[in-house]
């Protein structure tokens, strides 16, 4: 994964996104134990034309010239599929900007922050986002501070708090 990496970032300092950052699967294993995944998802801030559109034909544009695959909706990356997700509301917007550099073998990248993580998980609400989410909580080191303040910010707080009292009802 570090040469994939090493390619993301020459994207990043050639221009075809202004920011990324590793999400879900991928990006909780930089907080727990390893769980089934099978891409690399990157959250990126896109390039915006003058018209305020979002395109991403720069990006499989610049992959497909230098022979990566593209199968689906993700890039075949020095052998690691790679999807590129742009930041699709509010919440994930500010998750790439908060993102923390983190170290993979000897590849600096941006991995989101474990609180923002959770409260993606918890606003997509899918039956393995739900279930990494319970990992998450029992796993992670998180700023609980941080956690709530997000939360409260993006309306999630009450699916957060049921969500924790039905853990402990079981």
């Amino acid at each position: 994964m570090d040469k994939t990496l090493i390619v993301i970032d020459r994207m990043l300092q050639e221009g075809l996104f202004r920011k990324y950052a590793i999400g879900g699967g991928i990006g909780a294993l930089f907080y727990i134990e390893p769980m089934a995944t099978f891409d690399l998802d990157i959250f990126i801030l896109p390039v915006e034309d003058p018209a305020g559109l979002i395109s991403l034909s720069s990006l499989y544009d610049w992959t497909a010239k230098r022979g990566y695959a593209h199968v689906q909706e993700q890039i075949i990356i020095e052998g690691i599929p790679v999807q590129f997700i742009p930041a699709y509301n509010d919440l994930v917007a500010e998750a790439v900007t908060q993102s923390v550099e983190k170290k993979y073998k000897e590849v600096m990248t941006y991995v989101v922050r474990p609180e923002y993580l959770v409260a993606i998980m918890l606003q997509t609400s899918r039956p393995k986002d739900l279930n990494r989410l319970g990992v998450f909580l029992e796993e992670a080191e998180l700023s609980m501070d941080l956690l709530n303040s997000i939360l409260d910010k993006y309306g999630l707080k009450n699916s957060f708090d049921k969500l924790r009292k039905g853990r402990h009802d079981e």
